[in-house]
Parts: structure tokens; sequence; C-alpha cells
């Protein structure tokens, strides 16, 4: 690809679903900076739009189609002005369903994999010839042939980074179509994780979350080939200098090991919030859904990360209405929830997903009883995690300073469990973590104020700074 940065043109990349996505879009940006391509908040003025998809939920591929329809009448509108607009389709439906996409939308020049966005300027070439289809699972490592972003770049991008250290699954749960689209487990090798997680600190990223399909099942090879697991890597991870929070997600209850544990236990920037997904409270579901562990082994599990670590809160995922569940069954789930406790929780539908086991499984649940279940389910949760948040009232918290506010004199941030946290301040304290007296409860956030002693700490700042 020959483009230069004088040649420069407008990047509009449109996520949809996990961390995960998030990622793989700002490195499919990286990979076009040097290429000329800057990226835009306006899709009108983009001279290449990416569709950067998810599959996991329902009415997915359908969502991307319209959008495509929105898409071709923009670029008809370029056109017309004597400009263009190429449109690529990435991601998870983009593996899972490129040849259609091909044959239904004429408007697409290239749908691209998962694994494939590291040939992403090669691919554009290509398209200048007729559509492009690369779905494949290639033998090189993606990440060995990604530039890494301007120092610039990642700053802008914020104070917290994502960075990907797994990809794939192997635990082929039943309602799941991640192994199919995303392919087996695949570690990066320790020395590459920790030369990004570098350069994120020192561009100025203080929180780093480390991402994966199976994030725990992480096995990278270090120097000397050894396997490393996630919990050693957090170690490692942790002597890098300026790297002050530490968090990982998503991760599965059977490779919660002892050294993670431990992990938890003795690093502290290592956050005490674990998003630990479950997906039914009910052994025979739990059965059809290939989780391979039961309600009381996760309750289990639960307990012994608790008292590693006793201020840690938790986050889940549910799934209700799965085929053969009964009234009995999800009342198992109902109880374990309530049970747990969660500060969080994501709770779905089930929803059929083509090519997955759960979709040949009889006893589909109507769909007015799922409605209902998730609408009690949701209830639940949502009472627990107002009452998490209640929880935090009259406690200090170090929140990272990461963003002003939405009103004059304010700046917000996060606590340890996740929490947005509003409070008066100035844009002086961006970039730091500091104590906070939670005061008051919001809707989707909790309120603070910064102690007496740490405002004066802040005004010494602001002064030397000055001076």
């Amino acid at each position: 690809m020959t483009e230069t940065p004088h040649n420069t043109k407008k990047l509009f990349i449109k996520t949809y679903g996990c961390q995960m996505n998030v990622y793989d879009s700002d490195r499919m940006a990286d990979a076009l900076a040097p290429h000329g391509y800057e990226t835009t908040a306006e899709i009108g003025e983009a001279d290449l739009v990416l569709l950067n998809t998810c599959h996991i939920r329902e009415k997915a591929s359908e969502k991307v189609f319209s959008e495509l329809g929105r898409l071709k009448i923009l670029r008809e509108a370029r056109r017309a002005n004597g400009k263009d607009m190429k449109i690529g389709v990435a991601g998870c439906v983009a593996q899972a369903e490129g040849e259609e996409i091909i044959a239904r939308s004429p408007v697409v020049d290239l749908v691209f994999g998962p694994q494939a966005y590291h040939r992403l300027p090669d691919l554009i070439v290509k398209s200048e010839s007729g559509q492009v289809v690369d779905t494949d699972f290639p033998q090189e490592d993606k990440f060995e042939h990604l530039p890494a972003a301007r120092k610039e770049v990642t700053i802008k991008r914020g104070l917290t980074a994502f960075l990907t250290v797994q990809e794939g699954c192997d635990k082929f749960c039943s309602f799941c179509v991640v192994p199919y689209t995303r392919g087996a487990e695949v570690s990066r090798p320790v020395a590459q994780v920790i030369a990004e997680a570098r350069g994120l600190v020192e561009a100025g990223v203080k929180e780093i979350t480390l991402l994966g399909q199976n994030v725990n099942a992480y096995h990278g090879l270090d120097q000397n080939g050894r396997s490393v697991g996630l919990g050693e890597l957090a170690f490692l991870l942790a002597k890098i200098p300026g790297l002050e929070r530490l968090r990982y997600t998503t991760s599965h209850p059977r490779d919660m090991d002892d050294a993670l544990i431990a992990a938890h236990r003795d690093l502290p920037l290592l956050m005490p919030y674990l998003h630990l997904p479950v997906q039914s409270g009910s052994d025979p579901i739990l059965k059809a859904m290939n989780r391979r562990h039961t309600a009381a082994e996760y309750l289990t599990l639960i307990e012994r990360i608790k008292a590693a670590r006793p201020d840690m809160a938790l986050s889940g995922d549910f799934i209700v209405g799965f085929p053969g569940e009964t009234e009995v069954d999800f009342e198992a789930t109902l109880a374990m929830v309530r049970e747990v406790g969660y500060a969080s929780a994501f709770s779905f539908k089930y929803s059929l997903r083509p090519g997955t086991p759960g979709a040949e499984l009889a006893d589909q649940v109507p769909e007015e009883i799922k409605a209902e279940r998730l609408a009690r389910l949701q209830e639940l949760i949502n009472a627990q995690m107002a009452a998490f948040n209640r929880s935090c009232v009259g406690r200090t918290l170090p929140v990272l300073i990461e963003r002003p506010g939405r009103n004059a004199g304010q700046v917000g941030g996060r606590s340890p469990y996740l929490q947005a946290v509003h409070l008066e301040g100035s844009g002086d304290l961006i970039g730091h973590i500091l104590p906070v007296e939670i005061t008051g409860v919001g809707k989707n956030s909790i309120e603070g104020k910064l102690s007496r002693d740490t405002q004066r700490k802040s005004a010494s700042l602001v002064e030397s700074r000055v001076a």
C-alpha cells in the first residue's frame, strides 16, 4: 500500500460488542496510520468506513446489514460530490458470514475476520480490483506485524487502556459462537505483552485491562519456552514503573487457579473487582450449557477468592431461558444471585445462534417466558448493584481521576470497583489516584469529595506546577 501521510485519508470505525473489539479497532487504526489514515468522528467525511462487528447477541448480522444500507446512501452522496467511500466489515460477523455479506451487500469492498486485521493495508489495495474476503486463521502472529500507536495517539485515547493477551476459546459452551469465530485458545508471548504494556505506560497510561475471550486461560511462553499463567503475568506486569492499576476480563471459573487467586491476595495494583460469569445457578442447565462446573463449585470458588481478597466485588453474566430451563432452574439462578451478592452483572435472554449445539436442543423456551424471567432477574441484580453503591457511602476510595466532569469545576474518574465517580476539583487532578470520600449515589455513578488534607496537597501540586 503506497499512501503517505501527505495524502491523508479519513477513517471511521464503528465498534460493536466487547472490549476486545474496542482494542481491535484501535489496532486497525494503528495499522492504517502509517499509510496516511487519520480517524474521524464524522462518518460522512470518511474515505474508509469499517464496521467491527460482534456475533454474540441476537440479530447481530441483521444490525450489520441495516448499517450497510445506511452506508450505501452515504457513499452515493459522497460520490455525487466527487468523493468516494470504501466500506469494510470486520470482526466476528465477518468471520462467520463473510461470503453471505459479499453476496447480499455489493456495497461492501472488503470483509475480514479478527485474525486478519494486520493485513488490512494490503486488503484495501486488493479491493481496488474487486470485493475481498479474508477469513482465514493465519499461521503468523498478527501482533508481531502490527505497529504500535504513537505516544500522542495512545494518551489521547485515555489514561486507561485495553491490552489483548489471549484470544479464542476451547470451552465450547453450547450457546456460544466464539470458538467458531475467534478460533482455539492462543496466548501471546510474555515478552510481547510486557513490551506493549511498557509502551502504554510510557505514553501515560495508568491502568491496563488485560483482555481475552477466556483471559484466565492465558498460558503465554516466556523467553525460556516456559508456560506462564495469568497470575504470574500479573506479577511481571506489576514491575513496570508507573503502572498503577491492573484488571482483566473475561474469565472462566474453571481457569481460576491458585496462582491467580494468590495474585489478588498479594498484588495491590490488581483491582478488587472480578468479572466471573456463571450463566446459570441450575446444575442441569449448566450441564446442558457445557459449562463443566456445578453451582456449588462456583460458590466454593467465590468463597476462596473472597478469603484471599475480602474487599473483592463480583460481576457476572447470566443467560435466562436456555433450552429446557424450568421455573425450578430459574429459581436456582435467583438463589445464586442472592447468595453471591453482585456489585454488577449482565443478563440476557438466550438467543439461538446457528451452528452452536444449543440451536439443536429441544424444549426452546417461549419468548414471553424468557422476557418475564429476565425482568425478574434484572430487578434483583439492579437492587444488588444499588445496594453495593450505597455501601460505599462513607468510605474513602482511591479514585483514578480521568477527565473533566460534565459541569464546570468537576472531574470524573473510576473507583477500584469500576464505578464512575464524580467530584468537585480542577483539571490539575487528572492523571492522579486520590483518596475520595464517597458522599452520595447517583443513578449510574457515585459522588464524592476530596478530604481536606488531599485538597491542601492538590493545591500545593498546582502551585508547584505554576512555579
